[in-house]
């Protein structure tokens, strides 16, 4: 794609820039990020290295074009929801569609011809998108048309229509708001948007505006260290597995040279105040879970760990909408709990993926799924890269990248080097 954004300034203009300083929120993530109103701001980046709007910033930018050009008739979280379901919040995203061979563009995922409607036939015409369809890149743009589109559906064919009937219809078109294809994503959107305000991944820390860093690079906690709430383990874990983690004599050795003591064991935290876990903590937590309900199976710990190295750097609250080390959805976790029965744990809501040992049960459940999908044996490699991407989604040729990380995180936990494409799996 040749359009990249690598500051804010590069796809907003002057005001819309002023108008993010001046929000509150904004303004001290920024700050604290070491920005500043002399300098041009940057955006922050996802581990594949792609642009991303923080939760502060997403915010921020529906609150504006909403106060702007719709009088706040919409509701925001209903703009932020969406937002985070169709792209993670990332302003270049894009979605080809093989069916109908078009494709969705930015934060909303917008069809280009739809705001091209828009503009001509409802006059919302703030932004020429029908002369410079690229525009749509521009977060501020993209919301504004995907917000009108909402406003739309909100009143279609003149009738007053809910929530739900929006939703849907947004997702697979008016005519399919009731057709039970566009069900499970008014399902996952009612997830998404009860957990806008309450997950702990979104609360951690204000200057998350930061590219996140990869954790081995990161920070371990000191006892020298003041004025850092640092989270617990002991939060986190049941005293059973607490005392697990004791008795595992790689783990013993690692807190014990790090000073913790039992009943308050710290997580290591990088320089944004983010909880991880460390490489021996990670693996002790796989080779419990293993131990404890999957013997029968086989499968190794170090298969576990290097999925939790890509798909969450070991952040125990997850990296974007992937919640938990193992960077599952909660929905999935809900669909193994209940249609599944895999229920040594609950999982009552997203945050009971940020403990690792839930997030670790339920993410070596799900591979286990994987790995006789349809009722077939799978290679390491579908497996793999259905984990990340799901089942229906695996195509070797434009996934084949994330097969290479996985094999690279797996370098750091297992002895020998294995040649390219021939790690053993069970």
């Amino acid at each position: 794609m040749a359009i990249n954004f690598k500051y804010w300034d590069d796809c907003i203009d002057s005001q819309d820039m002023e108008a993010m300083w001046n929000t509150p929120e904004v303004n001290t993530e920024w700050l604290a990020a070491g920005e500043s109103r002399h300098k041009k701001v940057h955006l922050s980046r996802d581990p594949d290295g792609q642009p991303y709007l923080t939760q502060t910033e997403m915010k921020a930018v529906v609150d504006i074009m909403l106060r702007r050009h719709f009088c706040s008739e919409i509701d925001p979280e209903m703009v932020c929801a969406i937002a985070e379901l169709e792209s993670d919040r990332q302003p270049l995203a894009t979605r080809y569609n093989r069916k109908t061979k078009e494709t969705t563009v930015g934060i909303m995922q917008l069809l280009p011809k739809t705001a091209e409607w828009l503009v001509r036939e409802l006059h919302y015409q703030s932004y020429e998108v029908d002369k410079n369809p690229d525009l749509l890149f521009r977060p501020f743009v993209n919301v504004y048309f995907g917000a009108a589109y909402l406003k739309w559906l909100s009143n279609f064919e003149q009738k007053e229509r809910n929530e739900e009937f929006v939703i849907r219809a947004y997702k697979g078109g008016a005519k399919k708001a009731t057709h039970k294809s566009t069900l499970p994503y008014w399902q996952r959107y009612l997830l998404v948007k009860e957990s806008l305000p309450s997950r702990k991944f979104l609360r951690v820390d204000a200057s998350v505006s930061a590219s996140p860093p990869v954790p081995s690079a990161a920070l371990a906690p000191s006892s020298q260290d003041k004025g850092v709430v640092y989270t617990i383990w002991d939060s986190r874990a049941s005293p059973e597995h607490m005392e697990e983690m004791w008795n595992h004599p790689e783990v013993l050795k690692e807190w014990t040279k790090s000073g913790e003591r039992r009943g308050q064991v710290r997580f290591s935290h990088d320089e944004k105040k983010r909880p991880y876990l460390s490489r021996v903590e990670l693996k002790a937590v796989a080779e419990i879970i293993l131990s404890k309900h999957f013997s029968t199976y086989k499968v190794k710990p170090t298969i576990l760990c290097a999925l939790a190295e890509v798909v969450s750097m070991r952040f125990i609250n997850g990296v974007g909408p992937r919640a938990g080390i193992m960077g599952l959805e909660y929905s999935t976790a809900f669909w193994l709990y209940m249609e599944l029965g895999f229920r040594a744990y609950k999982v009552d809501s997203v945050d009971d993926l940020t403990k690792p040992f839930v997030s670790m049960y339920f993410g070596a459940a799900y591979f286990l799924w994987l790995s006789q999908y349809e009722e077939r044996e799978r290679a390491p490699q579908f497996i793999v890269q259905a984990y990340m991407v799901g089942p229906k989604n695996v195509n070797f040729q434009e996934t084949g990248p994330m097969w290479l990380k996985f094999e690279e995180a797996l370098s750091n936990y297992e002895e020998e080097k294995k040649d390219h494409g021939g790690c053993s799996i069970m």
